[in-house]
């Protein structure tokens, strides 16, 4: 690993700088209309009583560059739980340096100690440079599948 890269987990702390983050990937998958989260829904969901959201914060030349912020799911036909990595991202001036790919065996690490049967995300159709990225790494598309998706003001 890089000697200028930390990954490490997320501390209460870190919740601004978390929040922040998603904003710019947010602006990055102009997907900003979308965003509702808070620092206090940030702090509650990643360090209430009852957290399920995790969350790797990647640090380069001591300089919050990245996150990964993932979560338990469960697949019957495996018949084992998987981490359902929701955020991969790291700041455009600083990609190609390693740091996502550091992210990404980080969690697949997690996911072994864990006992985990799998490691799922989306990505977005037009976003190539990151579809490239995991086909590198020797993930496959789930082409046959389609996401469908409730909110709120439809339950």
């Amino acid at each position: 690993m890089n000697e200028n890269l930390c990954v490490r987990k997320a501390v209460p702390a870190d919740v601004p700088i978390i929040l922040g983050l998603i904003k710019e990937l947010a602006e990055y998958e102009k997907l900003v209309h979308e965003l509702k989260t808070t620092e206090q829904d940030l702090h509650q969901i990643l360090f209430g009583d009852n957290s399920f959201v995790e969350v790797l914060i990647a640090e380069y030349n001591s300089q919050v560059v990245g996150y990964a912020l993932f979560f338990h799911n469960f697949s019957t036909f495996v018949g084992k739980p998987g981490l359902y990595l929701e955020d991969l991202y790291v700041k455009p001036e600083l990609r190609s340096k390693g740091i996502g790919k550091t992210l990404l065996e980080k969690i697949i690490s997690i996911a072994k100690e864990r006992n985990c049967g799998r490691v799922e995300w989306s990505v977005l159709d037009w976003n190539t440079s990151a579809i490239e990225f995991y086909k590198s790494r020797g993930a496959i598309s789930l082409d046959e599948w389609t996401i469908f998706r409730l909110t709120e003001d439809k339950f």
